[in-house]
């Protein structure tokens, strides 16, 4: 399957924050992307525990407001809040750790559906070590299937774990992890230490040395 890597990237808006959570500090990362479908596919997509293992991961639990949701081999949570056809809400529960993610689809007129996730978090030295490319490179994987499966919804899920370790998936982890460090300056983080961070981060994900 080949894949437009310099595309992908350009197709990404990124953005970091400092916000307050339960009245900590806390840190989020956003990123939004244009597909030229309807609203309606956009959220049915990124709702419909039959279509999201064609482009995430597998889910388990009750997807309804109040209810427990499972992905395979990854965080679990609750469904906070359900807007539809435009906004959702949970909390990501994973190694013991708990965040949240916020996910809005939006109607556009010239592009067809917007879609925008925020991750927000506590700080923590994690944060401070990889910088917002951890989550950020992560969920544009996910951003990636979620555009090959919008784009051509017969053909198979792209392969992450292969993916990550070739070529492209390298040159679009690296691309990625330096993008949200730029992002991170952006938003007041130290330069020297957001870069450093951000190649921390692409070389974890890539499996080579930093």
């Amino acid at each position: 399957m080949s894949i437009d890597v310099e595309g992908h990237l350009a197709a990404v808006a990124r953005a970091v924050s400092a916000p307050e959570r339960d009245g900590r500090p806390a840190r989020s990362i956003t990123l939004g992307r244009d597909f030229p479908v309807p609203q309606e596919d956009l959220w049915d997509a990124v709702t419909n525990s039959e279509r999201i293992p064609r482009w995430f991961l597998p889910i388990t639990g009750e997807l309804e407001p109040g209810g427990r949701f499972q992905l395979e081999r990854n965080a679990g949570g609750v469904i906070t809040a359900c807007e539809p056809p435009s906004r959702f809400a949970v909390t990501w529960e994973f190694a013991g750790d708990t965040s949240w993610v916020e996910v809005r689809c939006a109607g556009d007129a010239e592009c067809g559906a917007r879609f925008e996730l925020t991750h927000t978090m506590l700080h923590s030295p994690h944060w401070d070590q990889y910088g917002p490319a951890a989550t950020g490179v992560g969920w544009e994987l996910g951003l990636l299937g979620l555009a090959l499966h919008l784009e051509r919804p017969a053909e198979p899920k792209l392969d992450e774990e292969e993916f990550a370790t070739s070529p492209e998936g390298k040159a679009l982890i690296k691309g990625s992890a330096e993008a949200w460090g730029e992002a991170g300056i952006a938003a007041g983080e130290d330069p020297d230490a957001a870069r450093a961070a951000a190649q921390r981060t692409a070389a974890f994900y890539s499996g080579e040395p930093a």
